[in-house]
């Protein structure tokens, strides 16, 4: 999965921090077509399981990803582009935005165009929810119920994802580890 230079690290994930409205899942589309589809630095498996490493490490899923995929296509200098470029838009955006919503924080236009991103960025988080429900996550008939309970879990009741995610982690040892 090496890459010839860091460049296409840079430019790939530059436009996904520069076009990731919505943040955190409603990123994931973006990072999976670019990783996947456009660059082929990582087949849907191994996409699937940097989501999952992105979700049980501290920080930003979007930041975790670019960290994982840029030192898998680039080493230690990719794991560094990547973040970086990753990061940089929303730094610049956010900075811009504050002075802009401070002087126009009551105007119905923005007003307007707040409330419409919202559901946006809903559909933007469904659709990487949804991306994920492919083969490479489901491997067993065993998979099944162990997703509907995080989903049970998570939707009705206030358990921490932390330990669902850990609870999921210890039903996969139970499931799959060797016996003996």
């Amino acid at each position: 999965m090496k890459d010839s230079g860091h460049l296409p690290l840079w430019w790939s994930f530059l436009k996904i921090g520069a076009c990731g409205f919505g943040g955190g899942y409603a990123i994931l589309p973006l990072i999976g077509h670019e990783v996947v589809d456009v660059r082929n630095w990582a087949s849907l498996a191994e996409f699937s399981d940097m989501v999952a490493l992105s979700q049980i490490t501290p920080g930003p899923v979007a930041i975790n990803g670019a960290t994982y995929v840029g030192f898998t296509a680039g080493g230690f200098l990719g794991s560094v582009v990547a973040t970086v470029a990753v990061c940089l838009p929303p730094f610049v955006f956010v900075t811009l935005a504050c002075r802009f919503l401070l002087a126009f924080k009551d105007h119905p236009r923005v007003l307007g165009a707040l409330r419409l991103l919202r559901p946006a960025a809903a559909g933007l988080v469904l659709a990487a929810a949804l991306s994920l429900l492919n083969r490479e996550n489901f491997i067993g008939w065993e998979s099944v119920p162990v997703f509907l309970a995080a989903l049970a879990l998570t939707l009705w009741t206030k358990l921490d994802p932390i330990t669902i995610i850990v609870l999921a982690g210890v039903a996969g040892l139970m499931l799959y580890a060797p016996a003996g």
